[in-house]
């Protein structure tokens, strides 16, 4: 059975993702180490946690799970996690992975903060991850910032709350959701699902 490492940084509860990533075949790991690392058929960053803590947390195994990434390991950014993906966040210090241009900014203070609840896809590219969800199906976002990509071919979905930002993205082996797969339904398990098979192949 393949296994995913989930990248604990240090806060929150985990479980609801680990059972979910179980739950769709993959056998789960949890915490950070070079060796988890080294043994890891994929990554997973969960969406718990503030950026500047994370990164912070991220820091000294940063090259290697940037090289992990390079070498064609799936990893799956959720929340926090797909905000790690970039350079920086208005949300605090420290530097993100750095996978693609770009950074994170709030939401506009027209809309109530943070976005909570459900929330529909607007699907703008195929993408693996996405294989078998339908257009304006509905997912949970817990979020007060959303990730700007400087390139927008990585945006697969887009979400409207005040404004339309990038819900959904991918490229190569990064997939990324700004909502949490983990507790939408059978429609997030369906993505979750899509991911282990990207991981069986």
């Amino acid at each position: 059975m393949p296994n995913v490492l989930i990248i604990d940084y240090g806060v929150g509860n985990l479980l609801s993702l680990e059972c979910a990533l179980e739950k769709v075949g993959l056998e789960t790991d949890l915490g950070l180490s070079k060796l988890k690392l080294q043994t890891a058929d994929s990554i997973a960053l969960p969406g718990v946690g503030n950026f500047s803590v994370a990164a912070s947390k991220l820091n000294p195994f940063r090259q290697e799970i940037v090289d992990h990434i390079m070498n064609g390991v799936p990893i799956l950014g959720i929340c926090l996690g797909l905000q790690l993906f970039f350079q920086e966040s208005e949300e605090g210090t420290g530097e993100g992975l750095g996978l693609f241009e770009g950074k994170n900014i709030r939401l506009p203070n027209k809309v109530k903060v943070p976005h909570m609840g459900w929330n529909t896809l607007n699907i703008i590219k195929d993408t693996e991850l996405l294989d078998g969800i339908e257009d304006e199906s509905f997912m949970y976002f817990v979020h007060s910032l959303h990730p700007v990509p400087r390139d927008g071919n990585i945006t697969c979905a887009m979400t409207h709350y005040g404004r339309t930002f990038t819900s959904v993205l991918s490229s190569k082996n990064v997939y990324g959701t700004q909502f949490h797969p983990e507790k939408s339904g059978d429609i997030g398990l369906r993505i979750l699902k899509n991911f282990a098979k990207i991981v069986s192949r």
